[in-house]
C-alpha cells in the first residue's frame, strides 16, 4: 500500500500539545547529553547513561527494575521463564511515561550493539530480567522469538537476545502519544530494526507516519536542522527499505535542504589510469556542509568554507588499498586555482582536489542519495559511474566509524563486478565484518548514527560475503558460511550448484523432523557453538519456510523434468502444509501456490491463494500482478482493474502493470472489443520469497 508523502497533521497533534513535551526526549532522540532544563534530575541521569551507552547500568536501576516487573502484559507468553513479580497483573502502580521511554530505548539499542554496531555487551538479558532462577538465554531467545514474526514474515532466528527487543516493542507499545508525543519516531526507529530480522519488508501503521510529518512543524525541528533534517532522513529510508524510491528520494532531498547541505555532481578534468598523459573529464561530487557551531572556518582563494565537525574518535574501519598496476587509487583532478567567475554554481569555489571534510549528518545523506541513485539505474557500469562520487566524496573524510563502514561497504558492492577491483571488494567486505567484535572504537560513537544510515546487521554482512563468494564460484566457502548462519534457502541453492540435490532435501527434511544431520555440515555448526537442541527448535514461521522450501526443490529437482506434473502436486502439498503448520500466516506459502496453480492455468483456483498472500502481506506487486492476470482471464474487469491498480501502487515503475491497467479500463469502456486485443503480457513461473 502506498503512502502518501504529504498527509495532514492528526487532529489531536496541535502545536499548544506537542509544545509540552519535554526537552528530554529530544536530547534522547539526537543522542546528545540532557540539557540542565531536561526534566527531572535522575531523569537526565538515565538519559544521561543512556546516550553514554551504558546500558547495564540503566537496566539495573531501581526505576528499570520497576518498570520491568510492573507493566502489564510485558512478559506475555513469557510467564513460565519470569517470577512471579513479573506476572501480569502484578501492577503496583503507573510508570513514569518518560522512565519507561529511557528504558525502552535502553534495551532497543542493547539490542542494536549486539546485532549491528558491535562490540559484544557486557551484560545479558538473563542478568537484568526478572527471571526465574535456571532460565538460559536459549530457553529465553526461544520463547520470545516467536513474538516477533510480522504478517507472517519469521524473525531471523539467530540474533541474539532478541527477549530485548521484543520488551522494547512491549514497552513502546505501553505509551501512548499524550504522555510522549516522540512515541512515533522511536516506533519507526524500532519498525526499522524489526524489518531488518523479516525476510521481506512489511509496512508501518500509517499513523505512525502521520503524527510523523506533524512533528516537523513543532518549533524545536524549526530552531533544529540537524534533527529535522535526522527526521527526513530516516522517514526516506523507510521508504527505500520497501523498495518505493519516488517518495524516498523525496525525503532525502527535504533532508539535505533541512540541513543545509549543498551538493552538485558535476565534471571536472581528472585521470583515472597510471599511464593517463592527458586529463579527461571525469564525474565529480561537489558538496559542503553548512556552518555548524564550533566548526572551524577555512578561508581559500577569497571564499569561506568549513572543516565541518571534528573527528569523533582516532580509530576508524581500514579502507583497504586498490594496489592495482594499472588504476590509481583514487581519480587524480587538476587543480583548480580560481573559480569561474560566470559559473552560476553555488560550489564553483570548491577545489575538487581539496575538498572541506563534510559533518557525519551529511555524509549518511550522500549514501542515502547513493541508493536512490542505484535503485532508479539498471545494474551495469554506468550505475557504478554514478554512485561512485557519492561513495568516494565520504570515503575521502571518514568522520564517524558506522558512516565510514556503510560508506566501504557500499564501495565493495560497486567493485565487486570489476576484474580489477574484485579483490578488494572481498578482502574490505571480509575486513568489515572482522571488526565488528572488536573495541576500536567505543559504542557511543558506532550507535550515534545508526539510525540515519541503511547499516547492516552482522549476519546480513556475512550473508553478502557468502554471496559475493557464490558470485566467484567458491561455492563450498559460500555454502559454509550459509550453513554457520542456518540460512538453509541459501545454503540449499549451493548445494543444487554443486548438484547435491539430494543431499539439500535430506537437510530439510532433518531440520523438520530435529534429526541429527549426517554431513558435513554438523562438523560446521559444532566449530560454531550451533547444538542439535537448537536445531530442533522450530517456530511455526520457520517450519513453515522450510515446507516451502521443499516445494521450491520438488519443482526445481531433476525428477520435474522427467514428470513434471507430479512435481507440481508433491510441491502443492508441501505449500499446504506450510499454511497449515504456520496458523494459516505464511504468506510465503500461499505466493507459492498461488502463482504455481496460475501456472497450472486453474485462474479460479489461484485466486483464494494470492487473496491471502497479499491480505498479509500487500507489498508484493508481482502477487497483484498475477492475481490482475487472474481475473483477466475470468473476465473479471472490475476486479483486473483493483489488483492493477494496488500494483502500480506498491511499484510505480512495473511497466507491464501500466499496460495491462490501461489495457483493462480499456476493455471496461469500450465492449466491443476483443478479450484477445486486451490480453495482459504474461509472467510465469512460480513465486518464492
Amino acid at each position: 500500500m502506498v503512502i502518501s508523502s504529504h498527509q495532514s497533521s492528526p487532529p489531536e497533534m496541535t502545536d499548544t500539545y506537542i509544545s509540552e513535551m519535554s526537552r528530554l526526549q529530544w536530547d534522547l532522540l539526537s543522542g546528545t547529553a540532557p540539557s540542565e532544563e531536561a526534566g527531572p534530575s535522575r531523569s537526565r541521569a538515565l538519559a544521561a547513561s543512556v546516550v553514554e551507552t551504558e546500558f547495564k547500568s540503566v537496566l539495573l536501576s531501581d526505576e528499570a527494575r520497576s518498570i520491568l516487573s510492573n507493566t502489564a502484559g510485558l512478559f506475555d507468553g513469557l510467564s513460565s521463564l519470569a517470577n512471579s513479580s513479573a506476572s501480569p497483573g502484578g501492577t503496583t502502580g503507573t510508570p513514569d511515561a518518560e522512565t519507561t521511554l529511557i528504558v525502552a530505548v535502553a534495551l532497543l539499542h542493547s539490542f542494536v550493539q549486539t546485532n549491528w554496531t558491535g562490540p559484544d555487551l557486557d551484560f545479558s538479558p538473563i542478568d537484568i530480567l526478572p527471571l526465574n532462577h535456571g532460565t538460559t538465554e536459549n530457553d529465553l531467545n526461544a520463547a520470545a522469538l516467536p513474538f516477533l514474526t510480522l504478517q507472517g514474515e519469521p524473525a531471523y532466528h539467530l540474533s541474539q537476545h532478541v527477549s530485548l527487543f521484543l520488551l522494547a516493542l512491549r514497552l513502546l507499545a505501553s505509551l501512548d502519544d499524550e504522555s510522549i508525543p516522540t512515541l512515533s519516531w522511536w516506533k519507526l526507529r524500532l519498525h526499522l530494526v524489526h524489518q531488518a530480522l523479516l525476510d521481506e519488508p512489511v509496512s508501518i501503521d500509517p499513523v505512525v507516519l502521520e503524527k510523523l510529518k506533524a512533528l516537523r512543524e513543532h518549533e524545536v525541528l524549526k530552531q533544529d536542522q540537524d534533527l529535522l533534517a535526522s527526521l527526513d532522513l530516516e522517514i526516506g529510508l523507510y521508504y527505500h527499505s520497501l523498495g518505493m524510491d519516488k517518495p524516498a528520494n523525496q525525503e532525502f532531498l527535504s533532508a539535505a535542504k533541512a540541513g543545509g547541505l549543498e551538493f552538485e555532481l558535476s565534471g571536472a578534468l581528472g585521470r583515472k589510469t597510471k599511464f593517463q598523459k592527458d586529463a579527461q573529464s571525469q564525474l565529480i561530487l561537489l558538496a559542503e556542509s553548512r556552518r555548524r557551531a564550533g566548526d572551524e572556518v577555512i578561508e581559500k582563494n577569497g571564499e569561506s568554507s568549513t572543516n565541518g565537525q571534528e573527528k569523533e574518535n582516532d580509530t576508524l574501519p581500514t579502507a583497504f588499498l586498490l594496489n592495482d598496476d594499472t588504476l590509481l587509487e583514487d581519480t587524480e583532478f587538476t587543480k583548480v586555482t580560481s573559480s569561474d567567475p560566470a559559473s552560476t554554481s553555488r560550489l564553483a569555489h570548491l577545489d575538487p582536489t581539496d575538498q572541506p571534510p563534510l559533518h557525519p549528518l551529511d555524509q549518511s545523506l550522500l549514501l542515502s542519495f547513493c541508493l536512490s541513485q542505484h535503485n532508479h539505474s539498471p545494474s551495469s557500469g554506468l550505475t557504478a559511474n554514478q554512485m561512485m562520487p557519492f561513495i568516494s566524496r565520504v570515503v575521502a573524510h571518514p568522520r564517524n566509524w558506522s558512516v565510514h563502514t556503510t560508506a566501504l561497504l557500499l564501495r565493495s558492492r560497486l567493485e565487486s563486478t570489476r576484474s580489477r577491483t574484485v579483490e578488494r571488494s572481498a578482502l574490505q567486505l571480509q575486513a568489515l565484518i572482522e571488526q565488528m567484535p572488536t573495541s576500536d572504537s567505543t559504542p557511543k560513537e558506532r550507535l550515534k548514527y545508526f539510525h540515519q544510515l541503511p547499516l547492516l546487521s552482522k549476519w546480513e554482512m556475512e550473508k553478502e560475503l557468502a554471496t559475493r563468494f557464490l558470485s566467484l564460484g567458491v561455492t563450498r566457502s559460500a555454502l559454509e558460511i550459509f550453513s554457520r548462519l542456518e540460512m538453509w534457502e541459501d545454503a540449499v541453492g549451493c548445494l543444487q550448484r554443486l548438484e547435491k540435490e539430494e543431499e539439500a532435501e535430506k537437510i530439510v527434511r532433518d531440520l523438520l523432523e530435529g534429526r541429527k544431520i549426517e554431513s558435513d555440515l554438523v562438523h560446521v555448526m559444532k566449530r560454531n557453538n550451533l547444538s542439535e537442541g537448537r536445531l530442533q527448535k522450530l517456530t511455526s514461521a520457520r517450519e513453515a519456510k522450510l515446507w516451502c522450501l521443499l516445494g521450491d526443490l520438488a519443482l526445481e529437482s531433476f525428477n520435474a523434468t522427467k514428470d513434471p506434473k507430479d512435481a507440481k502436486k508433491i510441491a502443492i502439498g508441501h505449500y499446504e502444509k506450510a499454511w497449515e503448520v504456520s496458523g494459516q500466516t505464511s504468506s510465503r506459502a500461499m505466493r507459492s501456490m498461488g502463482s504455481l496453480k496460475f501456472g497450472l492455468g486453474d485462474w479460479e483456483a489461484s485466486l483464494p491463494c494470492l487473496r491471502h498472500a497479499v491480505e498479509i502481506n500487500p507489498l508484493y506487486s508481482r502477487v497483484w500482478f498475477t492475481m490482475g492476470v487472474s481475473y483477466v482471464k475470468l473476465e473479471k474487469w472490475s476486479d483486473a482493474r483493483d489488483a492493477f491498480r494496488r500494483l502500480v501502487n506498491v511499484d510505480e515503475e512495473d511497466a507491464e502493470g501500466w499496460n495491462n491497467l490501461a489495457a483493462v479500463y480499456l476493455r471496461m469502456g469500450e465492449e466491443g472489443l476483443s478479450k484477445d486485443d486486451v490480453s495482459p503480457t504474461p509472467r510465469t513461473g512460480h513465486c518464492s520469497s
